[in-house]
């Protein structure tokens, strides 16, 4: 697209600091050491590909803000030391700094070396250019060479001002005769320090898909019910969790957020068979623009404003995001077989009061292995070890036996 879309700019919006902040990441775990060069050409690659782009406001009030292409990139980042493995996700989490959409290069390629003889790769970027299946395509057309940099010209601001109040206006008066909608109640947050904590861990694609089929779920419903769970086993009390799901909305493969949110209510008695039938039923229901009203009404109010209807929008109290399958270039960095591949989300600069999310799930598949990277920002788990404790208790309850990185 030329133009963002509603999803773009509620991330744009919190990389101005309204809002969560977020950078997606994509992490490579090679077995030997990442030759330098084979790095310059990925880091070349997606410099010139559909990451290489920034947003350029509009002049004309109601058109969207565009895309203009950047070669600019920020330089490889190389750690000076090795790394043990305990600490590759700490060194991953600060990998999110200084990244603008808007300015300057909007992601960032990092390396580090193992102690174990191999190497840590990331990718960061902000989630106003792509989400977790744009990023994974957006490195696929790097790795492949398949890279098209190509932005369609846009219509003219006044053009795209136009469409966007028609679209607007039409539909508010379609939205007001059905009465005045009530103002949309913003999301609680919580007070307490960032405690912000995060593991990755591995099972076999067969155990996961037997171990579904046993509890009659799909693989996302037994997703949706082992996160919320572990939030459970984490001494919550509450009766009844709210899970946040994003849904892929593409009709090709492209880089953008082409997503929607929707929502499931978990409680204590839902089983996997249970969630199979509540997600059926909200993939039917989108969590959609405030009061009835339509969506683009969020690009055309000032920022502060469109921030006031969206706050905390999609934020619930687990995240459970299912890349789903990762493309099979993602297996190798050039000549180098990798041992594990994750995909996932950070917050870099995240200061209270705390998002309601407590604990977020992103699921992918490479090959027969499901990777599940969790985030915790609950401040009952207090560390990456009380978190791969949780993780492990849930998961061999399930019969399934994880490894971790």
């Amino acid at each position: 697209m030329s133009r963002l879309g509603v999803v773009d700019e509620i991330f744009l919006r919190t990389h101005r600091g309204m809002g969560t902040p977020i950078a997606l990441q994509g992490l490579w775990r090679t077995t030997d050491r990442v030759a330098p060069e084979v790095l310059e050409q990925v880091h070349a690659a997606l410099r010139s590909g559909p990451l290489g782009r920034r947003v350029v406001r509009a002049r004309v009030p109601g058109a969207r803000p565009r895309w203009r292409a950047n070669i600019s990139a920020h330089p490889i980042r190389i750690s000076e030391r090795a790394l043990r493995a305990g600490e590759m996700l700490a060194w991953a989490d600060a990998q999110g700094f200084d990244l603008d959409p808007e300015y300057g290069p909007g992601w960032r390629l990092s390396t580090a070396t193992l102690a174990d003889g191999g190497s840590i790769v990331a990718l960061t970027c902000s989630h106003v250019l792509a989400d977790g299946r744009g990023l994974a395509i957006a490195v696929d057309q790097a790795l492949s060479a398949a890279v098209t940099a190509e932005i369609t010209a846009p219509q003219s601001d006044w053009s795209d001002a136009r469409r966007q109040w028609g679209i607007v206006l039409g539909g508010t008066v379609r939205a007001l005769r059905r009465g005045v909608p009530e103002r949309p109640s913003a999301a609680p947050r919580r007070s307490g320090p960032a405690s912000i904590c995060g593991v990755v861990l591995e099972i076999p694609a067969a155990d996961w898909e037997l171990a579904a089929a046993a509890h009659a779920a799909t693989g996302n419903s037994f997703f949706v019910h082992l996160i919320a769970q572990m939030l459970w086993d984490s001494g919550l009390h509450e009766p009844e969790i709210s899970a946040s799901i994003p849904v892929d909305t593409r009709d090709e493969p492209r880089v953008d957020n082409d997503m929607a949110m929707t929502e499931v209510a978990v409680t204590r008695s839902d089983t996997p068979a249970t969630l199979r039938e509540k997600c059926r039923a909200a993939y039917e229901y989108r969590i959609s623009s405030p009061g009835g009203m339509p969506e683009e009404i969020l690009q055309v109010l000032p920022a502060r404003a469109a921030h006031a209807l969206t706050r905390g929008a999609g934020e619930r109290d687990i995240l459970c995001s299912n890349i789903g399958p990762l493309p099979n270039t993602l297996s190798h960095l050039g000549p180098h077989p990798c041992r594990g591949v994750a995909a996932r989300a950070i917050h870099p600069g995240l200061t209270p009061p705390l998002p309601r999310t407590r604990l977020s799930g992103y699921l992918s598949r490479l090959g027969h292995t499901y990777t599940l990277a969790l985030t915790s920002l609950d401040p009952a788990i207090r560390s990456p070890t009380a978190l791969n404790d949780l993780a492990h208790t849930t998961l061999t309850a399930h019969g399934l036996t994880p490894t971790f990185w």
